[in-house]
């Protein structure tokens, strides 16, 4: 009864996953960037982790649902969630506004393709910090767009050739 339990469940994720279009990839939408490239998982997601360090970030958060369902059994398509910040943009930012704060870090997202290429995504930073500029003002709204171009950056190195 366990084994017929666990391929249940392994198969309601499956179609949910389905359902929601994460085994698809992502879908274009306001405030995003999405980079399709031909890089397997987790090379992108190596790849990922050491243009952050080149452009001399910080890795602040990992999570994955994929390495989660693993350990319980269960194959989902590969996604990783990667915080990126560092503490002289956490000063200014909260200088700026504190409510602003609960989006630090911002985060990139790697995402397994249906034929195993993987795809890199974001919000931009100038899009988190959206809801908090009339709080920020110039301060916020400068420190966005300079995230902007730090994200850009972290994103060409690693989906380049």
């Amino acid at each position: 009864m366990t084994l017929f339990r666990s391929i249940l469940a392994s198969t309601l994720v499956l179609v949910w996953f389905s359902a929601q279009g994460l085994a698809s990839g992502l879908q274009p939408r306001d405030g995003w960037q999405i980079i399709d490239t031909p890089h397997a998982f987790s090379e992108l997601v190596d790849r990922v982790k050491a243009a952050v360090k080149a452009e001399k970030m910080g890795l602040v958060t990992q999570a994955s649902a994929s390495a989660g369902a693993k350990g319980q059994g269960i194959v989902i398509p590969g996604n990783q969630v990667l915080g990126v910040y560092r503490n002289d943009y956490a000063r200014r930012m909260l200088k700026a506004s504190i409510a602003a704060g609960i989006e630090a870090p911002i985060r990139f997202y790697v995402t397994e393709n249906d034929d195993k290429s993987a795809t890199l995504s974001w919000k931009t930073p100038s899009e988190v910090f959206g809801p908090y500029m009339a709080e920020g003002g110039d301060d916020l709204k400068v420190m966005a767009a300079e995230l902007d171009g730090v994200f850009e950056a972290i994103a060409k190195r690693a989906t380049s050739e």
